[in-house]
């Protein structure tokens, strides 16, 4: 399995200015070849680097090869998933990025963790600088039993350096338990076990952050400015907290060699419709796929799998006759079947409805993956399980 661990690098003055200006080479550099590429329709990654990597070399000739090389490779993933999503019907445009990180593997970085410093290939030749491990990522560091690609981020804060480290997974063994989990905005998380997981006062707080910001952007004074500047990030810190939080406590609420199940969430936003502007925008800031990665790799790690089934009508179906029906659920917290007359909280029938999916064969495993910039990743191993048959009765 990988992590991704964040290193904070430590440089002077001029090392930042060197830093800087390979980041902007680096950054032409994609943004030549995904034009090239979008006017060309052309995503082949060989056909690109035959069509713009001399041009670039000549162009930026203190800007390593390899690093050419990885600008041009990260430019044809993004134009094939742009090509991909046009074909979907999508409006999208030619990748571009301001503010995008320098991919690093093998050839143009080392990582020397019993000095505590790591090697970078710049404009200025290779550039050696110490880091700062944070507490919790020591633990992934001693496991590593080989480091792979690693991205240079600059932030706010300074540079940073996400490098992916391969851990060797635990041994799971499996026992036979599925439990379902509904994710939702009013309750953060539903077991088919009857845990009702998560704060509800997590969405004040948000709310409280979104009226803050709104306040202030409406007044646009001087000091309403520097406090947003001040606010800057502190709601999307927030959420990965309460994600973070939330994400062991389903996970701890299981016994290893468990299967959880999740709904698969993917374009929810494109594929559900809501009524109010305020439904609408708490609905397009729902993190469900960063919490969705929380779960695995904490999942992965305490030695369960994570699946996911396909939500369609899991919050409609009856859990213990099986009648389909949206007047299943007259209001938000309550569902009253119309056909046996079973009545249980709704996000708590919904859960079960996402085990008797798994039980019923529609389950798939997570692929996992690495998210951009994502601070913990995981990727989902697949292991052979044997199901008990779900009780008759399902819900009950």
């Amino acid at each position: 399995m990988q992590r991704t661990v964040c290193l904070r690098l430590t440089s002077t003055p001029a090392e930042d200015a060197v830093l800087a200006t390979t980041l902007a080479q680096w950054r032409a550099c994609f943004n030549a070849v995904a034009a090239l590429g979008w006017e060309a329709s052309q995503s082949n990654s060989v056909a690109l680097h035959k069509a713009t990597y001399y041009e670039l070399r000549a162009r930026h000739p203190e800007l390593p090869s390899q690093l050419v090389i990885s600008a041009r490779m990260k430019a044809a993933e993004a134009l094939t998933s742009a090509f991909a999503l046009r074909r979907t019907g999508k409006r999208v445009g030619a990748p571009h990025t301001e503010r995008g990180s320098i991919r690093y593997d093998a050839r143009t970085y080392r990582l020397e963790a019993e000095r505590g410093i790591v090697g970078l290939a710049t404009v200025a030749g290779r550039l050696k600088l110490a880091y700062h491990l944070p507490a919790h990522a020591k633990r992934w560091m001693e496991r590593a039993s080989g480091f792979d690609s690693a991205d240079l981020v600059r932030r706010h804060s300074g540079w940073w350096l996400h490098v992916v480290v391969t851990i060797d997974p635990p041994v799971i063994a499996p026992n036979g338990v599925v439990v379902g989990v509904d994710l939702g905005l009013n309750r953060p998380a539903v077991t088919s076990e009857a845990l009702f997981l998560g704060k509800r006062h997590w969405k004040e707080i948000e709310q409280r952050h979104f009226r803050l910001k709104r306040r202030l952007q409406s007044k646009g004074t001087k000091s309403a400015k520097r406090h947003l500047k001040a606010l800057r990030h502190r709601q999307a810190r927030f959420r990965k907290d309460c994600d973070h939080v939330l994400s062991k406590r389903i996970v701890e609420s299981v016994e290893p060699g468990s299967v959880i199940v999740l709904e698969d969430l993917t374009q929810i936003r494109s594929r559900t419709k809501q009524r109010s502007a305020r439904q609408r925008r708490r609905h397009h800031g729902w993190s469900y796929a960063q919490l969705r990665t929380f779960v695995t790799a904490k999942a992965e790690e305490r030695g369960c799998v994570v699946a996911v089934v396909d939500p369609a009508h899991t919050s409609q179906r009856c859990g213990r006759c099986g009648h389909t029906e949206r007047a299943n659920r007259p209001r938000q917290a309550v569902f009253r079947c119309r056909c046996c007359g079973y009545e249980v909280h709704a996000d708590l029938n919904a859960a079960r409805n996402i085990a008797w999916k798994y039980h019923a064969g529609t389950g798939r495993t997570d692929p996992g993956g690495r998210p951009v910039n994502a601070p913990i990743v995981g990727e989902t191993c697949s292991h052979a399980f044997t199901h008990k048959p779900p009780p008759s009765g399902g819900g009950s």
